[in-house]
């Protein structure tokens, strides 16, 4: 009944919420004005990941007053929002004046080891010089795959609830209240803000939301990782995140044998790959949806068949066909943006002088 309870008042109280938000974008000049490097076409606000920061806190106050006698974690709880603030912060100013992605990096860095060594989570792999660089790696990377992800309307909402889903079902699973009751809300929060954001977009969550969304997604498999037993399973939480993982993945490496800026953005990701192959930005929205449900589905039965053979294989065969699915899309044409093309020609004009 709580989870009932805390699932809906998230999902009421940002749906509502965005609306005020959406207002608030557009008298500040909020706006995400469309450029070669995006995807969008018409000025859209800004500012929705503030939608999903205070339905992540208020829906979490409520249910503590439901519920509090099952989240003992309180360390680790207080130290993840105040990450999710640090990062909504980050997004905010990034959004408005285009942080440098080194000094985003840095920044995302310090959260992050801010969150690892405030909750001592600094152990999970045994050693501390092997914990804290794999759980850096962890967060940071997530924050920037879902970044990345967020190019086209409803994806990264729509998938968050999805993989949100998936932590519920491994915190219901695992017996772990708190690990369940986070994830039930941040469902509710993305589901509520989705139903703003799917094509056509009235509102976009800008950095600030998907760095946000990437940051919690990141801790909930944190927890995941600090519950199960250490072996095969700890590849549960990346089986899990494993579309994300691949899109970063097919981004970083298909830029960098281009001769393109991995940081500098464009419309060549796997979503505008699927999108130039169907036509339609819903269609697309879809089969990521479809993707991840799959995805879900199979890290649920494989965590609770609970055989080391068995998690270890489904990695190979993720990794294998993602592989193969990349393949397929690298050969999908992409549309190269022109800050993506001066950088390309600057190497090839280095190259040639030297």
């Amino acid at each position: 009944m709580y989870h009932f309870i805390s699932f809906f008042f998230a999902f009421l109280f940002v749906y509502f919420f965005t609306f005020q938000i959406r207002k608030i974008a557009i008298r500040l000049n909020f706006i995400d004005k469309p450029e070669e490097r995006k995807f969008h076409t018409k000025p859209t606000p800004l500012l929705g990941g503030i939608a999903i920061l205070f339905g992540l806190i208020i829906s979490f106050i409520v249910s503590y007053y439901i519920c509090h006698d099952l989240i003992p974690q309180i360390k680790v709880i207080s130290y993840f929002y105040i990450g999710l603030l640090l990062v909504c912060l980050l997004g905010l100013y990034d959004d408005y004046s285009m942080l440098n992605p080194y000094i985003k990096f840095i920044i995302q860095s310090i959260i992050a080891l801010l969150f690892i060594f405030g909750t001592k989570m600094t152990n999970i792999f045994g050693s501390e010089f092997i914990t804290v660089p794999l759980l850096l790696l962890w967060m940071v990377g997530l924050m920037n795959a879902l970044n990345f992800l967020d190019n086209m309307d409803g994806i990264t909402a729509g998938m968050a609830s999805i993989l949100g889903l998936g932590y519920f079902a491994l915190g219901i699973l695992s017996g772990n209240h708190f690990l369940s009751l986070i994830s039930v809300i941040f469902i509710g929060s993305c589901l509520g803000f989705l139903f703003h954001n799917f094509h056509p977009a009235k509102i976009f969550l800008g950095d600030a939301g998907s760095m946000l969304i990437g940051y919690t997604l990141s801790v909930l498999g944190i927890i995941l990782f600090n519950e199960l037993p250490k072996n095969c399973s700890l590849l549960l939480p990346i089986l899990l995140l494993s579309y994300a993982i691949f899109d970063i993945s097919l981004v970083s490496f298909t830029r960098k044998r281009d001769g393109r800026n991995i940081l500098e953005g464009g419309q060549d990701h796997s979503t505008h790959r699927i999108g130039t192959a169907t036509g339609s930005v819903k269609v697309t929205a879809f089969m990521v949806y479809l993707i991840n449900i799959v995805i879900v589905l199979i890290t649920v039965i494989v965590f609770k068949i609970n055989n080391q053979f068995l998690t270890l294989a489904t990695t190979i065969i993720f990794a294998t066909v993602f592989l193969f699915f990349g393949g397929q899309l690298d050969n999908i044409p992409i549309i190269i943006s022109q800050n993506q093309l001066r950088k390309k020609q600057k190497d090839v004009l280095s190259k040639t002088k030297i």
